[in-house]
């Protein structure tokens, strides 16, 4: 019995040693780019929205137009949640219809 715990017990340390190296693996700039641009897409407030996206060493660029601040927003909130996004630039311009 007292085997078996620790059989489990070890599992569940390699296991969490192998999620925290994969978490700080750093991600390259065209999978943070294709990241960003399908969340984006995804999203029901921002998908509206003309945006462009550019990274660079990991910090993400947005520019585009959108109709709404909320758009720009929380265009800016999903670009910052993906793992690897070292910063955002929102460039994005609010134009009225």
């Amino acid at each position: 019995m007292k085997i078996k715990q620790l059989g489990l017990s070890l599992l569940l340390f390699v296991s969490m040693l192998v999620s925290a190296a994969a978490a700080d693996k750093p991600r390259s700039d065209d999978y943070l780019n294709d990241s960003v641009r399908q969340r984006l897409a995804a999203d029901a407030l921002v998908k509206g929205g003309n945006i462009e996206v550019d990274v660079k060493s990991g910090v993400v660029t947005l520019k585009g137009k959108v109709q709404e601040s909320k758009q720009k927003d929380k265009a800016e909130r999903i670009a910052k949640k993906i793992s690897g996004v070292k910063s955002v630039v929102n460039n994005i311009v609010i134009e009225k219809p």
